[in-house]
C-alpha cells in the first residue's frame, strides 16, 4: 500500500469555552470560527444565507501513536460491539479529520459565531461548507442500537 501526503493548512481557529477534550455536552456549546490572517473575509460572503455549515477540522491533540487503525469498542465500553475505526466518529482517525454540522448564529466579518461545535479551543479547521438539503441523505437512516446509547448525552 503506498500513501500519498497531502499538505492542507488551517483556514481559520476555533474559540470557544472549552479546552479539554470531553465525549459529551456539546449542543449548548457556541464557538467562533476566525478566518486565518491568509484568508480573505470576501471568502466567507453568501454563508448569511444559510442556517447551518459543515465544519472539518483537525483533531490536532490526538498524537500520531494515538491513531486507531483496527477495531475496538467504542468509547472502550465492552457493551458495545467491536467495530472498524470508521465505522464509529471516535478522534483517534488515521487522518484526524473531524465533520460536524453546526447551526450558524451570525456572521460578524471574519468571524462565525456557530452552536453544536464538537471542537475544543484552538482547533484548526480545514473547510468550512454550507449545509444544503440537496446534499442530505435522501432515504431514511439506518444505525445500530449502540449508538443511540453512545449519542445520548453528545448533544
Amino acid at each position: 500500500m503506498s500513501f500519498m501526503i497531502i499538505e492542507m493548512y488551517p483556514i481559520a481557529y476555533v474559540c470557544c469555552e472549552r479546552d479539554t477534550l470531553a465525549d459529551d455536552g456539546w449542543g449548548d456549546v457556541e464557538s467562533v470560527i476566525e478566518l486565518s490572517e491568509e484568508m480573505p473575509t470576501e471568502s466567507l460572503d453568501g454563508l448569511d444565507d444559510f442556517s447551518h455549515l459543515e465544519i472539518i477540522y483537525h483533531l490536532h491533540l490526538v498524537g500520531e501513536n494515538e491513531v486507531l487503525l483496527g477495531s475496538e469498542h467504542p468509547r472502550e465500553n465492552p457493551d458495545w460491539p467491536k467495530v472498524g475505526i470508521f465505522a464509529q466518529r471516535k478522534k483517534n482517525r488515521p487522518n484526524r479529520l473531524g465533520l460536524t454540522i453546526v447551526e450558524l448564529i451570525k456572521r460578524e466579518g471574519r468571524r462565525l459565531t456557530v452552536k453544536g461545535l464538537d471542537a475544543i479551543d484552538g482547533t484548526p479547521i480545514l473547510d468550512i461548507k454550507p449545509v444544503m438539503q440537496e446534499f442530505l441523505p435522501r432515504k431514511a437512516l439506518h444505525q445500530p442500537d449502540w449508538v443511540r446509547d453512545l449519542m445520548q448525552d453528545y448533544w
